[in-house]
C-alpha cells in the first residue's frame, strides 16, 4: 500500500501529480508494482531510484505537487525534524493511477436512506438464505472488531477455510459494506452506517 495525504489524492487521479518522494530505508515498492491507495484505487509505480535532495529539480516538485522545491524540502522535513541536507539520499517514485481497482464506490456513501438500508438488509437475508446458517452480520461484525487483520486469522476466528471466507467477504464488498486492503478489510462507511442503524440487533425470526 502506498499512503498519501488527502491533499494529494485529486491529482494522483487526474495525472497531474506522478512523483513522490520517500524517505525509505530500503525500497517498498517496485518498478511495475501496482499498490493500493486508500480510497482512490490503485498506483502503479513506473521507475524507482534513489537521489540525494539536491537533484531534486523545481520541475520534479511540481510533479510531486508542491508549488516549489522549497515547499517540498519543507513538507520532507517535517518527517525527518528538519530541513535534509542536500547530500541526503531518498527514494524517488514515479508513479500514476492506475484506476480503480475493485474499489465499490458506493462504499463511502454514508448518507443512506430507509429505502437503501431496506434494499441492503435485503440483499443481506437473500445471501444468508442460500447458506446452511446467516453468515452476513457475523462476519461484518468480525471485520469490525479486527480491522486489517488477515483473512487467514480472520477465517480461523470463525473456523472457516481461508479461501471460501475471502469470497463470502467478495460479496460485503460488492455492496459496498466492506473495504480490502493489502492485509485484511475494514468495514467501510456506508457498511457502518448500516450496522450502527440496523445491523447490530437480533435478526427476527
Amino acid at each position: 500500500m502506498l499512503l498519501f495525504q488527502k491533499r494529494f489524492l485529486a491529482g494522483l487521479v487526474d495525472g497531474s501529480i506522478t512523483l513522490t518522494f520517500r524517505q525509505w530505508e530500503t525500497p517498498r515498492v517496485r518498478p511495475g508494482g501496482r499498490y493500493r491507495c486508500h480510497p482512490i484505487g490503485v498506483l502503479e509505480v513506473d521507475d524507482l531510484r534513489r537521489i540525494r535532495v539536491g537533484e531534486i529539480s523545481e520541475s520534479d516538485s511540481r510533479k510531486a505537487g508542491f508549488e516549489s522545491r522549497g515547499h517540498l524540502l519543507v513538507y520532507l522535513g517535517q518527517w525527518s525534524g528538519g530541513l535534509l541536507d542536500d547530500g541526503r539520499e531518498i527514494f524517488r517514485v514515479e508513479l500514476h493511477h492506475a484506476g480503480d481497482g475493485d474499489r465499490v464506490d458506493s462504499a463511502l456513501q454514508a448518507d443512506l436512506s430507509s429505502d437503501d438500508l431496506d434494499e441492503i438488509r435485503s440483499r443481506l437475508e437473500k445471501l444468508d438464505a442460500r447458506s446452511e446458517k446467516p453468515w452476513t452480520r457475523r462476519f461484518m461484525k468480525l471485520i469490525e472488531a479486527h480491522p486489517r487483520l488477515a483473512a487467514s486469522k480472520l477465517a480461523a476466528k470463525v473456523g472457516e477455510e481461508t479461501m471460501p471466507f475471502k469470497a463470502r467477504v467478495v460479496k460485503l464488498k460488492k455492496l459496498g459494506l466492506t473495504q480490502s486492503f493489502e492485509v485484511g478489510y475494514e468495514i467501510s462507511p456506508r457498511g457502518r452506517v448500516y450496522l450502527d442503524r440496523v445491523g447490530r440487533g437480533r435478526r427476527k425470526r
